[in-house]
């Protein structure tokens, strides 16, 4: 038999559902404690579609190295079928998925899908979950100042109020770039693949980062980054159907950059990458691509992705210890790369 929250906790869920609006409730001329059954069920209904997820990597994965071969986090119900939408990096190269519903109860998953430009990844358990789906909202209506919820797995203490605080672009070092990231303060202590949901109680986003600067002020305050889920509609059927988006893969370099004053550093390769095998080195300044200067990451991957698609030739000059070197990079299709055949 499944547990109920006790009186405390669903307290506690009601005034986060008050606060925000979860369910579009109006308790004034309604019946007071109808409303507030309401109120406390669709927050558990909230709560309860965000579930628990670890993922086993072999030593051997691309990303063993860098992500680690243990990964916890976090992922949210989005189907009746046990689909489960989180941030890929937990999932990536895993061998095996467990997610844990409300019951926490654990339960096998497959790896569905993985899509690097946008970040995101599903996995489906082998049956079904307790969990009503969480729906999809429209996360371009939301800018700065709105107030919404960051939700974790574990119930009531997962969730946590935080409010929009910026709208931007951003970089990884990884070669990832999102047009419009969705930025929040104060931070979610249990970020990876939480949900970032509306006053309406639908999916705005997945956690992906802890970041020092989520508000652009002086100084800036942390927060966390999620990516907007407006990013996985275009793009669902192809996850379902084939395990990755199907549009022309950006090209590839290998290459782990840093952006600091104006300057793009080298701070690692990966192994037997196209970056490796072309001989660019950790420690090389990123001067041109192409013959164009480039002085930060968004220059260096968009003038790297206009070159073509995966495959093309990439011109780079660096600098190395004070002399500057041409070097001719073939890039490469990302998931060829990785090693993906244990995962799907």
């Amino acid at each position: 038999m499944a547990s109920h929250p006790s009186i405390a906790c669903r307290r506690r869920i009601l005034r986060a559902a008050l606060f925000y609006g979860i369910g579009a409730l109006c308790l004034w001329g309604a019946p007071h404690v109808q409303a507030k059954e309401t109120a406390a069920e669709s927050a558990d209904e909230i709560l309860s579609a965000v579930v628990r997820l670890s993922a086993a990597v072999p030593p051997e994965a691309r990303t063993a190295d860098t992500l680690g071969t243990t990964r916890h986090g976090n992922g949210v119900v989005i189907d009746g079928n046990g689909l489960v939408l989180t941030i890929g990096y937990l999932i990536l190269e895993a061998m095996s998925v467990i997610v844990e519903g409300p019951d926490r109860k654990p339960i096998l998953a497959n790896v569905v899908a993985y899509d690097h430009e946008t970040g995101f990844g599903l996995v489906r358990t082998v049956r079904s979950l307790d969990a009503k789906p969480l729906r999809f909202g429209n996360s371009a209506d939301f800018g700065e100042g709105e107030p919404v919820l960051a939700v974790s797995s574990g119930g009531v203490t997962g969730a946590r109020p935080v409010k929009v605080v910026s709208r931007r672009e951003f970089t990884g070092y990884w070669e990832y770039l999102l047009e419009s990231a969705i930025f929040t303060s104060p931070p979610h202590p249990d970020w990876s693949g939480a949900a970032l949901v509306g006053r309406d109680g639908r999916l705005l986003g997945i956690g992906s980062l802890l970041v020092p600067d989520a508000t652009t002020d002086e100084p800036p305050e942390p927060g966390n980054m999620f990516v907007p889920i407006d990013l996985l509609k275009p793009i669902l059927g192809d996850l379902l159907a084939d395990g990755r988006a199907q549009h022309e893969a950006k090209p590839w370099l290998g290459m782990i950059s840093i952006e600091n004053l104006g300057r793009i550093a080298v701070a690692r390769v990966a192994d037997d990458g196209p970056a490796h095998r072309a001989g660019v080195r950790p420690g090389d300044i990123v001067v041109r691509v192409a013959g164009k200067d480039v002085a930060t990451l968004s220059e260096l991957y968009r003038t790297v992705w206009d070159i073509g698609s995966a495959g093309a030739e990439v011109p780079l000059t660096v600098m190395r210890e004070g002399s500057l070197y041409d070097i001719t990079v073939k890039s490469a299709d990302r998931y060829d790369y990785l090693r993906l055949d244990q995962s799907y």
